[in-house]
Protein backbone atom coordinates (compact mmCIF):
# COMPACT_ATOMS: atom_id res chain seq x y z
CA UNK A 1 0.00 0.00 0.00
CA UNK A 2 0.99 3.72 -0.29
CA UNK A 3 2.18 6.08 2.16
CA UNK A 4 -1.01 8.18 1.19
CA UNK A 5 -3.23 5.21 1.51
CA UNK A 6 -2.15 3.59 4.97
CA UNK A 7 -2.92 7.72 5.61
CA UNK A 8 -5.75 8.41 4.49
CA UNK A 9 -6.83 10.42 1.21
CA UNK A 10 -4.91 13.37 -0.04
CA UNK A 11 -7.47 15.66 1.55
CA UNK A 12 -8.03 13.67 4.37
CA UNK A 13 -4.24 14.27 5.14
CA UNK A 14 -4.07 17.68 4.83
CA UNK A 15 -7.09 17.89 7.60
CA UNK A 16 -5.30 15.57 9.99
CA UNK A 17 -1.25 16.45 9.89
CA UNK A 18 0.41 19.12 10.43
CA UNK A 19 -0.56 22.65 9.37
CA UNK A 20 1.08 24.33 6.40
CA UNK A 21 3.24 26.83 6.80
CA UNK A 22 5.35 29.52 4.60
CA UNK A 23 8.45 30.73 5.26
CA UNK A 24 11.05 33.24 3.42
CA UNK A 25 11.77 30.85 0.79
CA UNK A 26 9.90 27.06 2.06
CA UNK A 27 6.85 26.20 1.47
CA UNK A 28 6.04 23.57 4.42
CA UNK A 29 3.40 21.11 3.84
CA UNK A 30 1.63 17.47 5.45
CA UNK A 31 4.34 14.83 3.26
CA UNK A 32 2.36 12.53 0.70
CA UNK A 33 3.25 9.68 -1.51
CA UNK A 34 5.11 12.21 -4.21
CA UNK A 35 7.29 13.02 -1.37
CA UNK A 36 9.00 9.62 -1.17
CA UNK A 37 11.20 9.71 -4.55
CA UNK A 38 12.70 13.20 -3.52
CA UNK A 39 13.09 12.56 -0.30
CA UNK A 40 14.74 9.42 -0.62
CA UNK A 41 17.28 10.99 -3.00
CA UNK A 42 17.97 12.97 0.22
CA UNK A 43 17.71 9.90 2.67
CA UNK A 44 19.44 7.71 1.21
CA UNK A 45 22.77 9.85 0.39
CA UNK A 46 25.00 8.59 3.41
CA UNK A 47 27.33 11.55 3.03
CA UNK A 48 23.97 13.84 3.12
CA UNK A 49 22.97 11.90 6.15
CA UNK A 50 25.91 10.93 7.82
CA UNK A 51 25.72 11.89 11.24
CA UNK A 52 21.63 10.45 10.63
CA UNK A 53 19.63 7.91 9.85
CA UNK A 54 20.14 7.36 6.10
CA UNK A 55 17.42 5.02 4.32
CA UNK A 56 18.65 2.04 2.67
CA UNK A 57 16.08 2.16 -0.05
CA UNK A 58 12.27 4.04 -0.88
CA UNK A 59 10.49 1.45 1.45
CA UNK A 60 12.50 2.49 4.22
CA UNK A 61 11.93 6.29 3.53
CA UNK A 62 8.07 5.39 2.83
CA UNK A 63 8.06 3.97 6.27
CA UNK A 64 9.71 6.41 8.09
CA UNK A 65 7.24 8.70 6.78
CA UNK A 66 4.55 6.55 7.64
CA UNK A 67 5.89 5.87 11.16
CA UNK A 68 6.48 9.83 11.75
CA UNK A 69 3.05 10.77 10.00
CA UNK A 70 1.36 8.53 12.48
CA UNK A 71 2.21 9.82 15.49
CA UNK A 72 -0.16 12.92 14.54
CA UNK A 73 -3.23 11.42 16.00
CA UNK A 74 -0.96 11.13 19.10
CA UNK A 75 0.48 14.51 19.32
CA UNK A 76 -1.25 16.43 17.44
CA UNK A 77 1.86 17.53 15.63
CA UNK A 78 4.52 15.92 13.33
CA UNK A 79 7.46 16.77 10.60
CA UNK A 80 6.72 18.64 7.08
CA UNK A 81 7.81 18.24 3.86
CA UNK A 82 10.26 21.25 2.96
CA UNK A 83 9.42 22.55 -0.81
CA UNK A 84 11.65 25.46 -2.41
CA UNK A 85 8.72 27.38 -3.04
CA UNK A 86 10.06 29.30 -5.72
CA UNK A 87 11.18 26.16 -8.03
CA UNK A 88 8.05 23.42 -6.47
CA UNK A 89 11.28 21.35 -5.45
CA UNK A 90 10.90 18.89 -2.42
CA UNK A 91 14.69 19.83 -0.71
CA UNK A 92 13.85 18.62 3.02
CA UNK A 93 11.79 17.22 6.26
CA UNK A 94 11.40 18.46 9.55
CA UNK A 95 9.77 19.92 12.58
CA UNK A 96 8.17 18.40 15.70
CA UNK A 97 7.84 15.71 16.35
CA UNK A 98 8.63 12.51 19.31
CA UNK A 99 10.78 9.79 17.64
CA UNK A 100 8.12 7.15 16.91
CA UNK A 101 10.77 4.61 17.66
CA UNK A 102 11.61 6.05 20.84
CA UNK A 103 9.46 8.70 22.12
CA UNK A 104 10.82 8.80 25.45
CA UNK A 105 12.93 11.03 24.61
CA UNK A 106 10.61 13.85 24.37
CA UNK A 107 8.84 16.41 22.09
CA UNK A 108 11.80 17.45 19.51
CA UNK A 109 12.71 19.24 16.23
CA UNK A 110 14.43 17.32 13.53
CA UNK A 111 15.43 18.01 10.19
CA UNK A 112 16.96 17.35 6.72
CA UNK A 113 18.07 19.12 3.50
CA UNK A 114 19.40 17.87 0.06
CA UNK A 115 23.03 18.60 -0.16
CA UNK A 116 22.57 20.78 -3.09
CA UNK A 117 20.34 23.12 -1.22
CA UNK A 118 22.81 23.83 1.80
CA UNK A 119 23.79 26.58 2.79
CA UNK A 120 21.01 28.35 1.89
CA UNK A 121 19.14 28.85 5.45
CA UNK A 122 16.72 26.25 4.68
CA UNK A 123 17.10 24.46 7.88
CA UNK A 124 17.41 27.13 10.46
CA UNK A 125 13.83 28.11 8.25
CA UNK A 126 12.31 24.45 9.59
CA UNK A 127 13.79 25.31 12.73
CA UNK A 128 12.18 28.76 13.06
CA UNK A 129 8.90 27.63 12.20
CA UNK A 130 8.60 24.48 14.21
CA UNK A 131 9.10 26.20 17.15
CA UNK A 132 6.67 29.00 15.92
CA UNK A 133 3.79 26.06 15.92
CA UNK A 134 5.78 24.69 18.81
CA UNK A 135 4.74 27.82 20.79
CA UNK A 136 2.44 30.07 19.54
CA UNK A 137 0.12 27.16 18.10
CA UNK A 138 0.69 24.38 20.87
CA UNK A 139 1.70 26.12 23.84
CA UNK A 140 4.15 23.79 24.20
CA UNK A 141 6.17 24.52 27.39
CA UNK A 142 9.80 23.47 25.97
CA UNK A 143 11.05 21.72 22.65
CA UNK A 144 14.24 19.19 22.53
CA UNK A 145 16.81 18.85 19.71
CA UNK A 146 19.42 15.83 19.11
CA UNK A 147 22.63 16.54 17.25
CA UNK A 148 26.25 14.81 16.70
CA UNK A 149 29.06 17.27 18.28
CA UNK A 150 30.94 17.25 14.83
CA UNK A 151 27.91 18.08 13.02
CA UNK A 152 28.73 21.77 13.27
CA UNK A 153 26.16 23.13 10.83
CA UNK A 154 23.39 21.85 13.20
CA UNK A 155 24.89 22.52 15.79
CA UNK A 156 24.82 26.73 14.74
CA UNK A 157 21.54 26.07 13.30
CA UNK A 158 19.75 24.72 16.30
CA UNK A 159 22.27 27.64 18.81
CA UNK A 160 20.97 30.25 16.26
CA UNK A 161 17.16 28.95 16.92
CA UNK A 162 18.02 29.78 20.33
CA UNK A 163 18.69 26.20 21.81
CA UNK A 164 20.92 25.59 24.50
CA UNK A 165 23.33 22.24 25.11
CA UNK A 166 22.05 20.68 28.08
CA UNK A 167 24.01 17.74 28.02
CA UNK A 168 25.23 14.45 26.41
CA UNK A 169 23.80 11.25 25.34
CA UNK A 170 26.08 8.55 25.58
CA UNK A 171 23.09 6.22 24.30
CA UNK A 172 22.63 8.24 20.95
CA UNK A 173 25.93 9.79 20.98
CA UNK A 174 24.32 12.86 20.56
CA UNK A 175 24.27 16.70 22.44
CA UNK A 176 21.19 17.34 23.28
CA UNK A 177 19.52 21.10 23.37
CA UNK A 178 16.35 22.38 24.79
CA UNK A 179 14.57 25.49 24.16
CA UNK A 180 12.00 26.89 27.04
CA UNK A 181 9.28 28.59 25.41
CA UNK A 182 9.61 31.44 27.93
CA UNK A 183 13.16 31.94 26.26
CA UNK A 184 11.82 31.64 22.94
CA UNK A 185 9.17 34.29 23.57
CA UNK A 186 12.01 36.66 24.62
CA UNK A 187 13.49 36.53 21.44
Amino acid sequence: PSFARRRGSARRAAMSGPPTRRTRQLLLRAPTDDDVEPLFAIQGDAEAMRYTYCAPDRAATAAFLRAHAARFAEDGFAPWTAVLAAEERVVGWGGLNRDPKEPHWGIEVAYFVGKADWGRGLAGEIVAAALRHAFEDLGLPAVGAFARPQNAASVRVLTRAGFARVGYVEVLERDRFVIEASAWLRR
